[in-house]
């Protein structure tokens, strides 16, 4: 006799399987969000002002399965302008706890609140007096006191601010695998990431400044971190020959050159200038300064502009180069169309 499929038998297919699993965890994220519209939003926003006030850095701790939801807390919290690290709990017995100091907050999580390597960390937090913040499933904006005497877990009994991720069952279909609790510890650590980027007044460019590596940084640099200075800098003088004008220009590979009196911006001359002096004066180009030949009073940028500004005038003026000078006139730098290629902004 032939067995019949999953199906046929009764059994759940993988595909609702993986349904009901979803399900299970966007419930327990919404319960998540009425607690924290209702019940829990006093320790919330307890918590937010206590990490805001930390002098220090925010250790995230966990073990296991909330141990990995720690690590992308506090990369979170570090790339949202706090400063933050993960504590292994059995490293920190090892010699880590030095990385704990007066003036941090710990974030402790363990959905059952007895993580044995997490509570052995208690007596040295409680020790150099460092506030503590617990994400445990002790449910406790969950229930009314008339369900009875609470037991709260060892964890959050130790805590000054206890956050509640408890949830009506887990998605695993045992009930065992930490699945929608771990979901839910990692929502809550989003939330605390984004109110507290938005109570030091995040922005953008501060995001930026902490990922140059990616496309948003990139798009933030400062036209000061991409300009050409020093002696990549081409530069003559007013009374400079031709001539020479034009080995400055070939020397430092701009397809232009900046014209300076003393060190203010005066004029500048480029290829294209170079082409139509020749075609109107051929050879006796050659016997003019730079001073009869340079267009005088060159657009110009200011070195804190974003190198997507400066693009954009590069754009609609349909030039290469840009002279970055300060306040007073005085040149800085240049600014060329090629630097800006492998910023990802071209």
């Amino acid at each position: 006799m032939k067995r019949s499929g999953g199906a046929r038998s009764g059994r759940p297919t993988s595909k609702n399987l993986g349904e009901n699993v979803v399900r299970i965890e966007a419930e327990a994220l919404r319960a998540l969000a009425d607690r924290l519209a209702g019940p829990m939003a006093a320790d919330f926003e307890r918590a937010v002002e206590l990490l805001y006030r930390c002098a220090g850095r925010i250790v995230v701790s966990g073990m296991g399965k909330s141990g990995l939801i720690a690590r992308k807390i506090a990369a979170t919290l570090t790339s949202t302008g706090s400063p933050a690290l993960f504590l292994h709990p059995a490293e920190a017995l090892h010699g880590d706890l030095g990385m704990v100091v007066r003036g941090d907050v710990v974030v402790a999580l363990s959905a059952s609140g007895e993580t044995s390597e997490v509570l052995q960390l208690l007596a040295a937090v409680k020790r150099l007096g460092v506030p503590l913040i617990t994400m445990t499933c002790d449910e406790l904006h969950s229930r009314s006191d008339s369900d009875g005497p609470r037991s709260l877990s060892t964890l959050a009994q130790a805590a000054d601010i206890t956050l509640d991720c408890s949830v009506a069952h887990e998605a695993c279909s045992l009930g065992l695998a930490p699945t929608a609790s771990t979901t839910t510890m990692l929502a809550l650590g989003d939330a605390l990431a984004v109110a507290l980027s938005q109570r030091r007044g995040f922005k953008e460019e501060d995001f930026a400044s902490l990922h140059p590596g990616g496309k948003l940084g990139k798009r933030f640099l400062r036209v000061s971190a991409l300009m050409h200075t020093g002696d990549a800098l081409p530069q003559v003088t007013a009374g400079t020959a031709m001539s020479d004008v034009i080995y400055e220009m070939s020397r430092k590979g701009l397809g232009m050159t900046t014209v300076v009196d003393g060190k203010k911006l005066v004029g500048l001359i480029s290829d294209g200038d170079l082409r139509r002096l020749l075609e109107r004066h051929g050879k006796k180009v050659f016997d003019l300064a730079a001073a009869e030949c340079m267009t005088r009073s060159p657009r110009t940028v200011s070195p804190d502009v974003f190198a997507i500004a400066a693009l954009d005038i590069m754009e609609q003026k349909k030039i290469t180069a840009l002279p970055v000078v300060d306040a007073a006139g005085h040149l800085l730098g240049v600014l060329h169309l090629h630097d800006l290629w492998g910023t990802q902004m071209l």
